[in-house]
């Protein structure tokens, strides 16, 4: 009788768990219509299905739940039953949260369709009032092409704003770098023997150049003869 008792918790424990994967995979397919850029103003027959299934999935894993409440309850074994009330205290716990789950999406999708049917009401009130009143429908149409236009002259104001500040970030940081130079030409005068060493040094680095660039036009030259 006790294998019995436990062959059957664990088949309706697999049951229990296979039923919660196929719940969850439901859940999240039903997550998907609220979720869509253009929800339909009534439910589609997938939609319908899905939630068909749900409710009967979870229908269904209260069912096995209350059979394994049963099984537990006839057996005896203090340690086995602690181990199995925990197990059970799981799964009904999950299908409290799918519950919930299912509950909240449900209410998610009817918020996200009635807003979807009341901008498309007014999308068609709007449409059937130009339509009945061209005059004015041209007069919107004219409207919006200024506010186009204005946001254009925005645009293009705020890049020439741009552009001028970063005009005068370069313009200041050249005034700076003048300072600077200016200030380390001072110091240089203030110092003895400063203003000799930068001529020798730029007069060394001309001539440097003039040979190199003298030796550069020999072997030219000479390359040129040869070829």
């Amino acid at each position: 009788m006790a294998a019995t008792s436990a062959q059957g918790w664990a088949q309706l424990r697999q049951q229990a768990r296979s039923l919660e994967t196929q719940t969850e995979t439901l859940l999240h397919t039903y997550s998907q219509f609220s979720a869509q850029v253009h929800i339909p103003a009534k439910p589609t027959d997938e939609e319908k299905t899905t939630e068909s299934k749900l409710q009967e999935l979870l229908e269904k894993r209260d069912t096995v739940i209350s059979q394994l409440a049963r099984i537990l309850d006839s057996e005896t074994t203090l340690g086995s039953s602690a181990l199995k009330q925990s197990n059970l205290s799981l799964l009904r716990d999950k299908l409290a949260d799918h519950r919930r789950d299912l509950s909240r999406l449900r209410a998610t999708l009817s918020e996200a369709r009635s807003r979807a049917n009341l901008l498309g009401s007014v999308r068609d009130d709007i449409s059937a009032y130009r339509a009945a009143n061209p005059e004015a429908a041209e007069a919107d149409y004219m409207l919006d092409e200024r506010n186009m236009i204005d946001r254009s002259h925005d645009t293009a104001d705020n890049v020439l704003s741009q552009a001028y500040a970063v005009q005068e970030g370069f313009a200041l940081q050249r005034e700076r770098l003048a300072n600077i130079n200016r200030r380390i030409t001072m110091a240089a005068s203030q110092v003895p023997g400063i203003n000799t060493l930068i001529t020798r040094i730029s007069a060394k680095k001309r001539r440097d150049g003039i040979i190199m660039g003298s030796f550069i036009a020999f072997c030219f030259l000479m390359v040129w003869f040869f070829s």
